[in-house]
């Protein structure tokens, strides 16, 4: 590894073989609201930001997991449930995956829940995006589907869902929590303070258990995305920068275990 990727803050689950992440707001380049409390911010997104200083930090993170920045997989995420055969650029959807070797998936939160997936048998990856639009159509079943049509199988495959926002921090609409509970995650619809807040770890974990995923294979960071080392929507009142997860097969073109 580069020794320009050292500050890089990046979260793994231990049950996944390869090579993958989820970013962080440290170690990168970003000043301002997109900066880190000590350096440079990794922010990931150039909508706002200087797009020269967002190339250098996605420079850093494929570089930092043996990956070509030119081989990135990527989404304009339009909170849905389309899952998508990923090619290096942007498509839009909410899902990708791919049994190309070399190619980095890449998945922008700030305060929806990244998942990644494997079967490192079948050379199968996956990743997808989901907010509560996305939970409640079963963005993760519509991933796992699409990874087994690909060869790979529910038993083996092992998902990571990385930090999201908690369901403390989340108050949700009287539409919103009805439409979970006619959707049969109900139990993940919290009653905090009068209003009704939304669970979407736990809901995104038991649609991934409707699959066959085996519990045993199914981590969960417990990571809130309103913590001061991610970037939140909601609590930086929509201007803030975004994380990736990030996930790909090693290939002689790009990535390393």
């Amino acid at each position: 590894m580069r020794t320009d990727t050292d500050p890089l803050m990046l979260l793994r689950s231990p049950l996944l073989p390869l090579p993958h992440a989820f970013t962080t707001r440290a170690g990168g380049v970003s000043t301002g609201a997109y900066g880190a409390s000590e350096g440079g911010g990794l922010n990931l997104d150039e909508r706002e930001d200087d797009p020269g200083l967002v190339t250098e930090n996605r420079r850093r993170l494929a570089g930092a997991l043996g990956f070509d920045e030119e081989r990135v997989a990527r989404l304009n995420q339009i909170h849905g449930t389309e899952v998508c055969e990923a090619r290096a650029g942007v498509q839009d959807g909410d899902a990708l995956v791919t049994t190309e070797p070399g190619l980095l998936l890449a998945i922008g939160t700030a305060d929806c829940y990244p998942i990644l997936l494997a079967d490192e048998t079948a050379g199968v990856v996956g990743a997808a995006h989901a907010g509560w639009r996305g939970t409640l159509g079963r963005i993760g079943a519509r991933t796992v589907e699409a990874m087994v049509a690909r060869g790979a199988t529910p038993e083996r495959l092992r998902a990571a869902v990385g930090p999201g926002i908690c369901g403390k921090r989340y108050p949700v609409g009287a539409d919103v929590a009805r439409q979970f509970r006619e959707a049969g995650l109900g139990e993940f619809v919290l009653e905090k303070g009068g209003a009704p807040h939304l669970d979407l770890a736990g809901a995104n974990r038991a649609v991934l258990l409707s699959t066959g995923l085996l519990p045993g294979n199914i981590w969960v960071s417990g990571r809130c995305s309103t913590e001061p080392d991610f970037y939140s929507y909601r609590r930086d009142g929509g201007h803030t920068g975004r994380m990736w997860a990030v996930i790909g097969l090693p290939g002689a073109k790009g990535g390393a275990a």
